[in-house]
């Protein structure tokens, strides 16, 4: 009972801290932008960091873990692909997307984006964006609140549904007074929490093991066969291959993950893009080599133990618990409530601009004040975490496993577009209708199929061959966006750093 009392302690430190951070932002919040885009004024390191801890959830200190534990380091394919699609994103479209959205009229979200950038005045672009987001987002954010619950429930021996409603109403508070800094802020504590814990639990179980020399052995004793190979043992065949090409693929998704490039848009300035491209590939191989490492790790030290473990993705906070001090265990426990809080905070705020920006501020006849969008910002958090919490009170299979479906449709329905309305002058709005299209359909269709390649890769390749055919048919030059285009090679060129509210 002393051991809960421990645990329960820091767990209710964590809590606190998620609470008084969102009020911190709260007190820093007040009109729309700073709201939705913290005032495009998060430093380098808030950026990459937050980004990081949104993009990665509880599959980091659970599943990856889990996954190397129970198959070998042919689950590492993912973990790959994630950090080049990562670092691929942060070079290519962190610096030029913050400096198009400022040009193009100041847009605060991606549909806007594509909007102004492309002078739909259909305006169907923004609104069709905007329900995608909303519609995926709230499947995606029921389904951090079932593992929520899911977690309290196995970790804690608790009720789901009071684990669920304790975890996503904490959630919900920060964001919903919060707003975009407040996640980002929390989600920076958090993603700090996690990397630490993914250090730290794999080092304190290889000296009570014995040290690497006796871990590596145990681990040598104890791993099935092709374990320890990144192709799995053996020769290639072809269904191994297209493990791999599937796994590399998650990747791409990274270009269309609107919860996660939002922050490249809230950077003070393009060129710190690159400074915050360096710290956030830190974080992500840190985290990533710790979470392969403590699978392996975990290997030996259930072997040294004698344990048997019925649920691989508990394996490090099995060790958490038998290694350390239940204060100290608790805080790991922490840990991967973060990395499922971080994620749902920003689809939250992600899934509030696509409601208030995207599809209320449309259906009005006269721009509503500051005061009033800021309001509906936080009434539509609220609105979207409701819906969220019912859809996740009687736990579904089919929304845990939407998580892998929804990063393919987000990269396929926006990535291409992304990509090409930053570096390609001729994309049209029919253009990126017809490959957003393209993308979320091909997702759909090439799921059913069920051929054993990751939908995200075939979907990405037709929607960006949908984009560009459809945009050279439709083409019609516009001066105004020629100049935006050329502005925003312009000020990537700037020879110091350009924030908003600067004179160039």
């Amino acid at each position: 009972m002393t051991d809960q009392i421990f645990t329960y302690v820091a767990l209710g430190l964590y809590f606190a801290g998620m609470l008084l951070i969102g009020y911190l932002a709260f007190r820093r919040t007040d009109d729309h932008e700073d709201y939705m885009l913290g005032g495009r004024n998060l430093p380098p390191w808030v950026a990459a960091i937050s980004a990081g801890a949104a993009d990665m959830s509880g599959w980091l200190v659970m599943g990856l873990p889990g996954a190397i534990y129970l198959t070998g380091l042919i689950e590492a394919w993912i973990a790959i692909g994630l950090t080049i699609g990562a670092y691929l994103n942060w070079l290519l479209v962190a610096p030029r997307l913050r400096a198009y959205t400022e040009v193009s009229r100041n847009s605060i979200t991606i549909p806007s984006f594509f909007e102004n950038r492309l002078r739909d005045t259909s305006r169907m672009l923004r609104i069709v964006s905007g329900l995608i987001i909303l519609i995926f987002f709230t499947l995606y954010i029921s389904s951090g609140m079932v593992a929520a619950g899911v977690f309290f429930e196995s970790a804690f021996k608790g009720d789901y549904l009071f684990g669920m409603l304790l975890v996503g109403g904490i959630t919900l508070l920060y964001t919903l007074f919060g707003g975009f800094l407040g996640a980002s802020l929390t989600d920076v504590v958090q993603g700090l929490m996690m990397v630490i814990a993914l250090i730290v639990v794999p080092v304190s179980a290889v000296i009570a093991i014995g040290g690497f020399g006796e871990t590596g052995t145990l681990i040598a004793e104890n791993a099935g066969e092709g374990h320890l190979s990144l192709l799995g043992g053996g020769a290639v065949t072809g269904g191994t291959f297209l493990a791999i090409v599937s796994a590399l693929a998650w990747g791409l998704g990274y270009f269309g993950q609107p919860h996660i490039i939002v922050r490249f848009m809230a950077l003070r300035s393009p060129q710190q893009a690159k400074s915050a491209r360096r710290i956030g590939i830190s974080w992500m191989v840190l985290s990533m080599f710790g979470a392969v490492i403590s699978g392996l790790v975990g290997i030996a030290y259930m072997a040294k133990q004698g344990i048997e473990l019925d649920n691989p993705e508990t394996v490090v906070l099995l060790m958490s618990q038998t290694l350390m001090h239940p204060f100290v265990a608790g805080l790991i426990l922490a840990a991967v409530l973060a990395a499922i809080m971080s994620t749902v905070s920003s689809q939250l705020v992600v899934c509030s601009s696509a409601l208030v920006e995207d599809l209320y501020k449309v259906a009005q006849r006269t721009p509503p004040s500051q005061k009033r969008l800021v309001l509906m910002g936080r009434m539509a958090v609220l609105v979207v975490a409701i819906i969220a919490i019912v859809l996740a009170i009687t736990p579904n299979d089919s929304i845990l496993g939407l998580v892998s479906f929804a990063w393919a449709g987000f990269g396929a329905a926006f990535g291409p577009i992304i990509i090409l309305s930053l570096f390609w002058r001729k994309l049209t709005n029919w253009g990126a209708l017809a490959g957003m299209f393209v993308g979320a359909a091909t997702v759909f269709i090439w799921k059913a199929m069920d051929t054993g390649l990751y939908e995200l890769l075939p979907a990405f390749v037709l929607a960006g061959v949908a984009a560009i055919v459809v945009s050279l048919l439709t083409y019609r030059h516009n001066e105004e966006i020629q100049q935006e285009f050329t502005e925003t090679g312009t000020m990537l060129t700037l020879p110091r750093p350009h924030a908003v509210g600067d004179t160039p």
